[in-house]
């Protein structure tokens, strides 16, 4: 009867840490970034709306399918204003600006705290009133 006990203990307690396992695992994946596939194609984002969790990584994987530079600015409405009237010609500092030249890929990764909504725009003149405009809504949970 021992050795049933100890092979019945034994599986019982391999059980137990596979499942521990399995959630650990699920926990760290969590915490990996999501990634969002954005292209840019005759000056139009697609998807023109993402939706991501608050509190998890998202990284966004930008491709400019154009002939023609682009950039993609993600931000509230004042970041935006200031996008509109500002002068800076390229974006490579801030994780919520970057500069995409014709026919590459960029990556940017940001993480959302509170639920809402930001747009994200090319701002170089005229894209913007062309329609390259689109939203990150922002959903609790992660």
């Amino acid at each position: 009867m021992t050795g049933k006990r100890t092979a019945a203990g034994l599986g019982l307690g391999l059980g137990l840490a596979v499942l521990t396992g399995l959630g650990a695992n699920a926990v760290a994946r969590s915490q990996d970034p999501l990634v969002i596939s954005i292209t840019i194609h005759y000056s139009h984002f697609e998807p023109t709306t993402v939706r991501v969790p608050t509190g998890r990584p998202v990284t966004f994987v930008i491709t400019n399918t154009d002939p023609i530079d682009h950039e993609w600015i993600v931000g509230n409405a004042a970041s935006h204003e200031r996008h509109r009237t500002g002068s800076e010609p390229v974006h490579d500092a801030r994780p919520t600006e970057i500069s995409i030249p014709a026919g590459t890929e960029r990556r940017t990764t940001l993480t959302f705290p509170a639920a809402g909504s930001e747009l994200f725009i090319c701002h170089l003149p005229g894209h913007e009133a062309y329609g390259m405009v689109g939203t990150v809504a922002i959903t609790p949970g992660g």
